[in-house]
């Protein structure tokens, strides 16, 4: 058994898979600030059409690669990198991040030092190097229906300041509710007693979900700013708009029936199909006034589709 594995999922962002590859080099943790720990890499590719399985097997034949023929979703691809997985940690990294310096050797050594603790994240930064917004609260049904909605500007301050996190300075190590999925490390003993991933989320809310099983069995959670890894951010997403809208809310509803029951995400389904609803009025209002028509009309298709979803 290696010490840790590292499971990156990638679909059509082969030029970012290299990057985040080649940033092992430096990220491993090999530092003399950490003793050296065996390693493994697993690249669950969820089928790609960009030369990403090709790229990989021609430029790095040490990393372990699983080409799946159909795309699992984040949850199904992560799953298919734990189940393969032999190190006694397993990290989840996007293929849009970089590691920055000894940041895994870093959330290793925290976790072998705290036996209690059932994920460690990462600090995440943006490009530009400032920090980027990782770590929440649980939602609550008010944070639902205003959370990435277009509500959101009007959502009382306490309300998005504490799911945020806002009152915690950044640079301190803190237990929080869940992390953001860019990047964190689970004991592999915490996945034999909670499970993975559940398949049940496409992709959204997987996280929140898994952190929150997780904690529901008595382990904490992380957030560690020493480490340190670049996230550039939804860039597999951004390939298929309208379907991450639909993926995103669908989620959410779908969190919210699982942990808070089925009133509380009838309630929020309603709530949010009525905002796509308005939006589309609206962006169709504005395209017929001859405003940017070509983007008022892919705004339509975009909010028709995820009506026409129902977010079930």
């Amino acid at each position: 058994m290696v010490d840790f594995s590292i499971v990156i999922l990638s679909w059509n962002v082969r030029d970012l898979l290299r990057q985040c590859l080649e940033s092992m080099a430096s990220g491993r943790p090999l530092s003399a600030n950490h003793p050296p720990l065996t390693t493994e890499i697993i690249v669950v590719d969820n089928a790609s059409s960009d030369g990403s399985v090709e790229m990989v097997r021609a430029e790095f034949p040490e990393v372990r690669l699983i080409a799946n023929q159909t795309n699992r979703g984040y949850t199904g691809g992560n799953n298919d990198g734990i189940a393969a997985a032999t190190g006694r940690y397993v990290m989840i990294l996007n293929p849009d991040t970089r590691v920055l310096n000894d940041a895994l050797a870093a959330m290793v050594a925290y976790a072998d030092a705290h036996p209690d603790v059932g994920i460690v994240g990462p600090q995440l930064l943006n490009s530009d190097g400032s920090v980027q917004s990782s770590r929440r609260h649980f939602p609550t049904l008010m944070t639902g229906l205003f959370e990435s909605t277009w509500l959101q500007p009007l959502a009382p301050r306490d309300v998005l300041r504490r799911y945020y996190v806002l009152d915690q300075p950044d640079d301190a190590i803190q237990e929080v509710d869940w992390l953001f999925g860019a990047c964190f490390l689970v004991p592999r003993k915490v996945i034999q007693q909670v499970g993975a991933l559940d398949e049940v989320f496409f992709m959204y809310s997987e996280e929140m979900d898994w952190c929150r099983r997780i904690r529901q069995a008595g382990w904490k959670v992380v957030y560690l700013p020493e480490a340190q890894v670049i996230h550039y951010g939804g860039k597999s997403s951004d390939q298929v708009a309208a379907q991450r809208h639909i993926y995103f809310q669908t989620s959410k509803v779908r969190y919210f029936r699982k942990h808070h029951g089925t009133l509380t995400a009838g309630v929020l389904r309603v709530a949010l199909l009525a905002m796509y609803a308005g939006q589309l009025v609206l962006e169709a209002a504005k395209g017929v006034l001859g405003h940017k028509r070509a983007l008022r009309r892919e705004r339509v298709r975009a909010y028709w589709q995820v009506l026409r979803s129902g977010l079930v």
